[in-house]
């Protein structure tokens, strides 16, 4: 049995490596500090690689922890949480790559099976909600720590209980509230507290909203001037995607994000209300995710990454 085998994996390996995909969010965040609280648990002790996150989960137990890098150049076991893709894996070459053994954990069902076990329950809403039934089964209790970790995944990817929620979700929360642990705090810091870079960038990305397809798509975008101008750091776009969804009559939101250091590289962030799968239009452009909320990354200029994903999107639209 595949969770077998990573426990056996998990309990042989001394130099263990926990690692998500770039430019994190509170799933991956989440998903990666709540697996190291867990291997401590059963006497491992991981190290967790992250280079850069947004400032917003610096909240969360076990944060000041995290490595940027490592001097270990070859780990016994790389696990990979939240990563549908090696591609977009933080140190996949250096770490994870050269790793004697591979784990992956995760819950898109867009993942390419790149580990030596793979783990992925595609009908989940979170991988923190993926870890939940994978601690039960390995007898590991659920502290307020990892508590903490696992349900700022679960807020985060499903919208703050939005979207992709089914009933195991609520009874974890359930759970968790439990434990003290205050779920209304979680959700404030995650999900309603702006920077003020933040509010800013809401600004410059609602004055460029466009609505098309007779108002059925919502396209905005991100540049990195635009962030320099308002002193913006790593995660101070998050959330702009969901302005477009959250207006009447729109299906698919797209919102485009530069990233920094890419030559006319973009982030495609799809987020859809009702019948849209967007997990399928990021297929296309080499990304996955969701059905209701997935992403890509794309290279030319807004106009040309616009036209593409528009194009994609125009052939679900009923």
């Amino acid at each position: 049995m595949t969770l077998d085998n990573i426990l056996e994996e998990i309990k042989k390996a001394e130099k263990i490596v926990i690692l998500t995909h770039d430019l994190p969010d509170g799933d991956a965040m989440g998903s990666s500090l709540a697996l190291m609280f867990a291997l401590r648990g059963i006497g491992k002790n991981p190290d967790v690689i992250i280079p850069d996150y947004s400032h917003c989960f610096s909240f969360l137990p076990g944060v000041s922890e995290i490595k940027k890098e490592s001097e270990i150049e070859k780990y016994d076991l790389a696990i990979a949480v939240d990563c549908a893709d090696a591609k977009i894996l933080c140190g996949y070459k250096e770490y994870f790559e050269k790793s004697k053994n591979k784990i992956v954990i995760d819950h898109h069902g867009s993942n390419k099976m790149y580990g030596d076990i793979n783990f992925v329950n595609p009908v989940s809403p979170a991988c923190s909600e993926v870890l939940i039934g994978m601690f039960d089964y390995f007898g590991i209790e659920i502290t307020k720590d990892i508590g903490t970790c696992l349900i700022t995944g679960i807020i985060t990817d499903t919208g703050g209980f939005d979207y992709n929620v089914n009933p195991e979700t609520f009874d974890f929360a359930a759970m968790i509230l439990r434990k003290g642990i205050k779920i209304s705090d979680v959700y404030t810091k995650v999900l309603k507290t702006k920077s003020r870079a933040n509010f800013e960038l809401t600004k410059i990305a609602n004055n460029r909203m466009e609505f098309l397809e007779n108002g059925k798509i919502a396209f905005t975008y991100i540049t990195n001037k635009d962030e320099e101008s308002v002193g913006a750091k790593t995660g101070d776009h998050e959330g702009l995607v969901d302005i477009g969804r959250n207006v009447e009559g729109v299906e698919v939101s797209v919102f485009l994000h530069e990233i920094p250091g890419k030559i006319n590289g973009f982030k495609i962030s799809l987020r859809s209300q009702e019948y849209v799968n967007v997990s399928d239009v990021c297929i296309m452009f080499g990304g996955g995710g969701h059905i209701r909320a997935a992403g890509a990354f794309c290279l030319g200029t807004v106009e040309q990454i616009k036209e593409k994903v528009i194009n994609e999107i125009k052939k679900q639209l009923k």
